[in-house]
């Protein structure tokens, strides 16, 4: 499948400061491009580059295979769709935001209202058709504000974190409803966030924005499971991060001196490399510890492919959702997430001694 628009040695400038650097980047035709970074890592600045309103000072930004600075701007802008944070509607009734642009593109009176009523009906806003922009909600505007982009039918579609103002419940139904409309258009789609669920749902593929730079470009499971480096790897949740060294290194297993401990991961480094060891919290399982028995021997440990068994206490714990963090200072800050009914039959507070375990596969080394 060829590229729809592709980005080379890309640098944006602001105040003689480069504020943005892409070393390439690419967007197959009918993909979801999920664009992810804390505020201020460049997301808006690379959208309002693909969409032709901020100047690059170096770079190429193709799209289908023409480069940007080739194209007359009027007729490229006409290709893409862009829905922003803020919905920016006229002051004019739902059914005139939606057709506006078909009209600016003097599409006939008859396919304007055809296309619209599709559209109104596809964003569940039909019933507010003839209500005034100013008079909707957050969550009705930015519905009409999707159907204005849908509704021209682009090529590409940008979006730049449409969804941040909106309470959890409208937002989680705004982006299921975005999710199968790209799937069933098939339309290709740039989508930035800071929020790494809106991401992991929507993007097919994730690029990772820090510091003005891209760091990371890959699958979901690639990006959240095998991050670059320590930034990206503390972004994308990665809550327990140890410098270490490899110690031991036989048949694509590998020990790694970290934390005062000697911790099994699946790796093909070599002994004396210095990582950083990295470990999501919900591979860490917690359970009661290991106490040893009257007669001196050691419990049996609960059935486990877990090689690594870590002893400590619960340092803290807070409740997220229906999950809770536990902190369990095991020589060193270990990040759990569990379930709220786990913590619960646990009976887990803070001091309680407890055990925890991982697998060497779920743990993640990043050269130094």
């Amino acid at each position: 499948m060829m590229s729809l628009f592709d980005i080379q040695n890309l640098g944006v400038q602001r105040g003689g400061q480069t504020v943005l650097s892409v070393p390439a980047l690419s967007v197959k035709e009918g993909e979801v491009l999920a664009v992810i970074g804390p505020n201020g890592a460049g997301k808006s600045t690379l959208l309002l580059t693909l969409a032709g309103l901020l100047p690059h000072s170096r770079g190429q930004i193709s799209f289908r295979g023409q480069p940007l600075a080739s194209l007359d701007d009027l007729a490229y802008r006409r290709r893409i769709g862009l829905v922003m944070q803020e919905p920016l509607l006229l002051d004019d009734s739902v059914f005139n935001n939606i057709a506006a642009g078909l009209r600016f593109r003097h599409v006939p009176r008859p396919e304007i209202t055809r296309r619209v009523e599709h559209w109104l009906a596809r964003l569940g806003v039909a019933h507010l058709h003839r209500r005034p922009a100013r008079k909707l909600s957050g969550g009705e505007a930015q519905r009409v504000s999707l159907a204005r982009a849908f509704v021209l039918e682009p090529e590409l579609l940008l979006l730049d974190e449409p969804f941040s103002a909106l309470d959890t419940p409208t937002r989680t139904h705004l982006l299921e409803d975005l999710q199968a409309l790209l799937k069933e258009t098939g339309l290709t789609a740039a989508f930035i966030t800071h929020d790494l669920d809106e991401a992991l749902l929507l993007g097919e593929r994730v690029a990772v924005l820090i510091g003005g730079t891209l760091r990371q470009v890959g699958t979901p499971e690639q990006v959240f499971s095998s991050p670059t480096d320590g930034e990206v790897a503390a972004f994308v949740g990665v809550e327990t991060i140890l410098p270490g060294q490899v110690v031991k290194a036989e048949e694509g297993q590998v020990v790694v001196q970290a934390g005062g401990l000697r911790l099994e991961a699946v790796s093909t480094l070599a002994v004396g490399r210095n990582v950083l060891f990295c470990l999501r919290p919900e591979d860490v399982t917690i359970y009661p510890p290991e106490i040893p028995f009257a007669d001196g021997q050691k419990p049996h440990p609960p059935a486990s492919s877990a090689r690594n068994r870590l002893q400590g206490r619960v340092q803290s714990l807070t409740p997220q959702g229906p999950l809770v963090r536990v902190v369990v200072n095991c020589g060193f800050p270990l990040m759990a997430l569990i379930t709220r009914t786990s913590a619960r039959e646990l009976q887990l507070a803070e001091g309680l001694p407890v055990s925890a375990s991982f697998k060497a596969s779920a743990a993640h080394l990043i050269p130094r």
